[in-house]
This record gives structure tokens, sequence and C-alpha cells, in this order.
């Protein structure tokens, strides 16, 4: 019975990459004489246990056999026999087939080491394509280590390519693509994660709605990159580096939905896409099953950027209007993050990375005027009903206006 440091945790460590967990594969045991030394076992498919004392995760060395479509479609096997290279053989990437044994010595089989060197993303096997799922953690381990200079193998990505011409993509559960997708939104280069989708044709299988986004033109005046799939990506770029809110980023994402919407005879203008904009927004959250607090933003988002952007050159009612809509005073800090969308979208524009947007204050300014109204005042003065409502509506834009 021999246990060895894998996957992450070692590879993290020859990257001097921060990792929060650590997974150990056993060789030479069965589960039984696991669970006589106090382990317990957690995994129903295959045999995973946790410590009894560290609680972290040993899995017995195994090797699997496809059994059907999507990544659920496994028959495992695991005995004494397993050695660990056939355990590491089944895994995804190289970079993820080293192990480490007590000594602190490598085991290596599969050249992960050099392609961590080289920098390279490279599936172990065939067996890759066995399991869809895989398509997506490539996707997430580009844009996770993409600031370091990562790539992925021009024959992996082949592969990949491969198994979406074969439909593999569509046997992706929605929950899990949204869990990958969210955990790409934490790295530093989201934007790899779905142009990565779009190479090997999984963004329009899983997102046809974003994936529509490229090859539409924009006004060069107002959009020197033109495309709009890139806009999406750039602003996404600058949304990531402005916050580490995920649903900031992902509503940032989804902004411009509406533009697929545009009939081509009208190019490169796409008025109204701002309306057009919720209902994909919408549909992309229904079928990946979205949680409601991203989707919410998102919908906000996409439905008031434009709004927000000529702010300056509102009259004061429809300052009113823009601040209600958006429900900024029961969701004030749903409101800033509205804003951190639109100056991303705004800085997402080749050569304007590094404006100010000025409209956020203005609105920022506004809105403390109009909460500064006090109802309780006005219903002091015997207005109630109807007539309250019309009251506060006028000194709130009154007081809007005064304070521009």
């Amino acid at each position: 019975m021999k246990t060895y440091l894998v996957g992450g945790a070692v590879r993290d460590q020859l990257l001097g990459f921060p990792f929060h967990e650590r997974d150990w594969v056993v060789v030479g045991a069965t589960a039984e004489q696991m669970l006589e030394q106090g382990y317990q076992q957690v995994g129903k498919d295959f045999p995973v246990f946790l410590h009894p004392k560290s609680h972290e995760e040993y899995a017995l060395a195994r090797t699997e056999r496809k059994s059907g479509k999507g990544y659920t479609g496994f028959v495992c096997h695991s005995t004494p026999n397993v050695t660990l290279e056939e355990d590491l053989l089944r895994r995804d990437l190289t970079i993820n087939a080293i192990a480490k044994d007590k000594k602190g010595e490598l085991v290596d089989p599969y050249g992960g080491q050099q392609d961590i060197e080289n920098r390279i993303l490279r599936h172990v096997s065939e067996a890759f394509a066995e399991d869809p799922l895989r398509i997506l953690r490539v996707a997430r381990f580009a844009a996770r280590y993409y600031h370091l200079g990562f790539r992925i193998a021009d024959e992996t990505l082949a592969l990949m390519q491969q198994m979406v011409d074969e439909g593999e993509a569509e046997h992706l559960v929605p929950e899990r693509v949204w869990k990958e997708i969210h955990s790409a939104l934490t790295t530093q280069s989201p934007a790899e994660f779905f142009r990565v989708l779009r190479a090997c044709g999984a963004l329009k299988v899983l997102i046809p709605e974003l994936d529509a986004l490229f090859g539409i033109p924009q006004s060069e005046i107002h959009h020197p990159e033109i495309d709009t799939g890139e806009h999406v990506m750039m602003a996404l770029q600058i949304a990531t580096q402005m916050t580490e809110s995920t649903t900031v980023r992902y509503a940032t994402l989804m902004h411009d939905l509406g533009k697929a919407l545009t009939p081509s005879d009208q190019w490169p203008k796409h008025h109204a896409h701002d309306v057009l904009g919720v209902k994909p927004v919408d549909a992309v959250g229904e079928r990946l099953k979205v949680p409601k607090q991203f989707t919410e933003l998102a919908r906000l988002s996409a439905a008031l950027h434009i709004r927000c952007h000529i702010c300056q050159d509102m009259r004061p009612i429809k300052l009113l209007e823009l601040i209600e809509g958006a429900d900024a005073l029961r969701r004030p800090e749903r409101f800033e993050e509205m804003l951190l969308v639109c100056e991303a979208d705004v800085r997402g524009r080749k050569g304007r990375e590094d404006e100010t947007y000025p409209q956020a204050e203005y609105l920022r300014q506004a809105f403390e005027r109009y909460k500064g109204v006090d109802p309780k005042q006005l219903v002091e003065q015997g207005f109630k009903g109807k007539a309250l409502g019309e009251k506060l509506r006028e000194q709130r834009t009154f007081a809007i206006k005064a304070g521009l």
C-alpha cells in the first residue's frame, strides 16, 4: 500500500501557484483495508475516502472504461493490481498526471514537467475524448494560466473540436456547465475561457447567444475594434481588472447579446439592442440554470447600459426614471454593480482601455439627491395614496434638477 500526492497540488507546487486542496491516490489497497484504518468512504461510483484526521480525499488507483454518453457514463475498475501509471493515464492533461511520493520524488510518466516548462496544455491519451467535461476543464485551465503563458497543444484543441463535432458537448448538464463558467469567471483571464470554447466549437453549443456576436460589426467611431464579440471579450477583461465580483463579470459578458438580433441591413448600427438584449439574457439564465442574482444584474445591465452612457444629456425626469428602473433605492449595491458593468463596456474598446467614466459619479449624485427627499415629511403634510406618489415624484425630480 503506497500513497501519492497527485493532481492540482503537485502541478501548482511546480508552478509556484497557490493551491488550497490536496488529493491523494492509494496504490495496492482495497476498500476494506481503507475502512479498517478509519477512512470514511464518500464515493459511490468509485472508491474515494476521507482521511480520519485531515479529511483530505484519498482515492484508490483505478482505470475507467466508457459505457455511455456524457461525462457520467463510465465503468470504474479499482483493485490492488492497478498501477500508479495506469491511474495517471486516465487523467485529462499531462500537467495533472504527475504524482509525488512521501519522499518528495516525482513520478511523471507522461511528460507533465516538460509541458509545464514549455507552458503547454496537452491531453495524456486518447481517453481524453471519452469525457466531454474535459472540454470545459481545459478551457478553464487555459484561462487560469493564461497570464503565465500557457497555450493548448494543437492536437488537444483538434481533439476537443472532434468531440464537439461528434455531439459530446450536448450531453453536458446545465449545472456542471455553469459551475465551470463560474470558476472561469474567478480567474485573471476569463475571456480566454470563452475564446477556447469558441475555437473548438463548444460555445455555439452551450451559449449560442454569445457565440453569435462574433463577426457582427459595430460603428468604428464608437467601437474601433469593430467586432462585437471581440468588444465583449475586451469588456470582460476590463471588468476583471476592476472587480473580483463574478456577478459583475457575468453581466459584462451578457450586456450586448441584443446586437446579435439586429437585422444585417442595419449594421453597423444597433438600435434598441439594449431592449432586445433582455430576452437572450433570460434564455441563457434558464438554460444553464444561472443563479438568480447573476441573471438579474445581467438583464438590468443589458436594458439600461445605453441610458447610463447618455445620462449627462438626460432631463431630470428621465434620470428619475433611470434610477427607479434600476430599483436603486431598494437595491443600491446592485445599482453600483451595474455602474461597474457600464464602465467596463465603455473601456472595453480598442485604444480606450484607460478612459474615465464620469457618468457613474453623475448618476451617484443624482441618486443622492433622489434619496434626500423624505416621504415621511409629505405624509405629515397630509399627502396620501396617489397624491403622495405624484408629489414624491415631483419633489424628487426637482431635487435631481437642483443638484445638477
